[in-house]
């Protein structure tokens, strides 16, 4: 497979290096990803396949359950079961960059499973210089349901493991000696953010920070997905409560923009970034 890859750059330096035909096994359902992602001082802040999770591809897009079809990888979670072993991935294909430059591109790509195609998505991406010392990743992903009926996209908590509502933007961040910082503007550790709304939400690891924020209002409708302590990551849920259905030709869009800074900003920092970041 070729292992086609372009590198992200804000201000000419390299900040991240995007994969589009990754070889990998079926059952870490196939799909580019964005890895490394760096601080603009040269930190990595993802991690690709990590020994916890080998299914955890860096930055991207991966949903654990499109009609049956598991587009996250590793094992299901089954209603009554738990973590299942089946023969059910998906894989996203690109198959076209509609624009590509130093700074961003945009991507056609094709969701298929054993069934054919159920999902095409047009994916847009573009890097901006906010400080000195922080960038923003701007990650816009639209979902078109190309068959004949109803999908129903689905997470681990709509089938029914409480508080693994998992599935949509996900971002594995850099894991360390000690647990990252988690903090909204008015909320603070995992317990008060995970499974909860707020239009941004930061990581804060030794020497950098992840500020998340929904750029729209269906994205700042959708829960918050963390983990600090088993490992790090960030996501939005599409599927927090209930299953989400998409109409045949129906279109799910959402919209994250990412503050990527080094240093352990606080709260007004984080904040002051994000409305630079999110800017009309």
């Amino acid at each position: 497979m070729n292992e086609e890859s372009l590198v992200l750059r804000v201000a000419g330096r390299p900040v991240g290096r995007y994969l589009t035909r990754p070889a990998l096994p079926a059952r870490l359902s196939p799909r580019p990803y964005l890895h490394p992602v760096t601080t603009l001082a040269g930190t990595a802040v993802t991690e690709l396949s990590p020994a916890d999770h080998v299914h955890h591809l860096g930055v991207g897009v991966a949903v654990p359950d499109v009609e049956g079809h598991n587009f996250w990888g590793g094992r299901t979670y089954v209603r009554d079961e738990g973590p299942t072993e089946l023969d059910n991935h998906g894989a996203q294909r690109h198959t076209a960059f509609q624009l590509r430059d130093p700074d961003g591109f945009v991507e056609e790509l094709r969701w298929v499973a054993a069934g054919g195609e159920l999902l095409r998505e047009r994916r847009t991406v573009a890097t901006t210089a906010l400080t000195g010392s922080a960038w923003a990743l701007d990650f816009t992903f639209s979902l078109t349901n190309t068959t004949r009926g109803t999908l129903s996209i689905g997470s681990p908590a709509t089938n029914g493991r409480p508080g693994a509502a998992y599935g949509g933007f996900f971002w594995r961040a850099r894991k360390e000696a000690e647990a990252p910082r988690v903090f909204t503007a008015d909320a603070e550790d995992v317990t008060a953010v995970h499974g909860r709304r707020a239009d941004w939400l930061a990581l804060a690891g030794a020497t950098w920070t992840l500020v998340f924020a929904g750029a729209t209002a269906a994205t700042r409708h959708d829960p918050w997905f963390v983990r600090t302590a088993e490992y790090p990551g960030v996501g939005s849920s599409l599927a927090h409560e209930e299953r989400l259905p998409v109409a045949a030709g129906g279109t799910v869009v959402r919209r994250i923009v990412t503050v990527v800074a080094d240093g352990r900003l606080d709260r007004a920092e984080a904040a002051a970034l994000v409305r630079k970041a999110v800017s009309p």
